[in-house]
């Protein structure tokens, strides 16, 4: 029989010992706000948590991402999960405070509940069960809980180039997945137009070159260019959509002298950062052919350039790209194995509609990523933010396997 399926059964007696103390745990990280990147507090109560399960390093990274280790073996693996949110917006829109949550029926309702604290509790149980049962001989493992929401892959890219400056093996996503095992996600590039035109009093409009007018044409042909993108089998259809817009006028009763698009392009295999680019270029090439000045109409790549609560910053263009783990690859399998011996069933594979952190572990830096967490993607920035607390604790058991499962490879 095989060893690590003849101590299935104490793993699951230790993860329902701890049931009690994963669940507090999940509503704990929840009830501390972690909105725009500030996570200091939620990762010191990270950190409290790995500091008493006994993680032999526990620390706070050049950037703010709290890292927890076990293990100085040759193979590297890292649970990577984002412990900021989003904001709440509207609070009238919640029914409930959305730090306090609420528990209904098993669901906690709460801002961060799915997107992502839900599996932080289970890598981090999961961790400390893998060593206490002997599976991560061999293995270092690594709790990694990051900022996530502002720019996916910026914190990775500081784990791998900064600090620990360690590359990793293999990665583990904890964004939701129903319990199934994800193995990629569409790529993203993030553009600006900007239209430049000459302001004047709105009651003498004809004086004037407003801004906003020049930027119709490129709005329509942005939103003409969706239905036309390539699709991918298993990533889907690209995508491309106006996703906000900024006008700078003297006033309410001036014509505005400078109107900014952004704009979202979602892009799949046979996409690149310059084919999207050229794309839009196109919309814009034509929009401005009769325009006065070559730069009255300009696109931009954007970039990310704000600092992290301790200072650190790293600039970084808003390029994200897709990524596909093969179905056959050892983690996908080694992944599957886990949910068969901890759930009864091989889980299914699929992907996020959605980006995360995969953007760089598997699209820049090509380190073999799958992904695995409680709660639904759809209830992601909703006030509908939920979990299953059940699927909190039984993906410890998921976690705990992973390693043995990989070694066993």
């Amino acid at each position: 029989m095989n060893p690590i399926a003849e101590q299935l059964t104490e793993l699951r007696a230790r993860v329902e010992a701890h049931r009690a103390d994963i669940t507090r745990f999940m509503r704990e990280l929840c009830a501390i706000p972690s909105m725009d990147s500030q996570i200091r507090s939620v990762g010191e109560r990270c950190a409290q948590e790995m500091r008493r399960l006994g993680f032999a390093e526990v620390r706070f990274d050049v950037m703010g991402n709290v890292l927890g280790r076990i293990g100085q073996g040759p193979r590297i693996i890292v649970f990577d999960s984002h412990i900021d949110t989003v904001g709440i917006g509207d609070p009238a829109q919640w029914a409930w405070d959305p730090f306090v949550g609420k528990v209904e029926d098993g669901v906690l309702y709460a801002r961060g509940a799915c997107d992502e604290k839900g599996s932080t509790p289970g890598m981090i149980y999961g961790l400390a069960l893998a060593r206490d049962l002997g599976w991560l001989d061999g293995w270092t493992a690594y709790y990694f809980g990051n900022m996530e929401e502002a720019c996916d892959g910026i914190a990775p890219r500081v784990f791998v180039e900064h600090d620990p400056k360690v590359r990793p093996d293999f990665v583990v996503i904890g964004e939701p997945t129903r319990m199934q095992v994800y193995r990629g996600h569409k790529g993203r590039v993030e553009m600006k137009v900007t239209a430049k035109g000459r302001s004047a009093h709105a009651a003498s409009n004809w004086l004037g070159d407003n801004a906003i007018y020049k930027l119709l044409p490129v709005i329509a042909g942005i939103r003409d260019l969706d239905p036309r993108l390539r699709a991918h089998d298993f990533l889907g259809k690209g995508t491309i959509t106006v996703s906000d817009m900024r006008v700078s006028t003297p006033s309410i009763n001036a014509v505005p002298d400078e109107a900014t698009l952004f704009i979202d392009r979602r892009i799949t295999f046979g996409d690149t950062l310059e084919s999207a680019l050229a794309e839009v270029q196109a919309i814009v090439d034509a929009a401005q052919a009769d325009a006065p000045r070559a730069d009255a109409i300009r696109l931009e790549l954007l970039q990310y350039d704000t600092p992290s609560y301790t200072g650190f910053s790293l600039v970084v263009d808003k390029y994200f790209p897709a990524w596909a783990l093969d179905e056959s690859h050892p983690l996908t399998q080694a992944a599957l194995a886990a949910t068969e011996l901890a759930f009864g069933q091989r889980a299914a594979t699929d992907k996020w509609d959605f980006s995360t952190n995969g953007t760089y572990w598997a699209g820049i830096a090509g380190i073999p990523a799958i992904g695995f967490g409680p709660g639904d993607e759809r209830h992601a920035h909703s006030v509908l933010d939920q979990v299953r607390l059940d699927d909190v604790v039984q993906a410890t058991q998921f976690y705990a396997l992973l390693p043995a499962m990989l070694e066993a490879a």
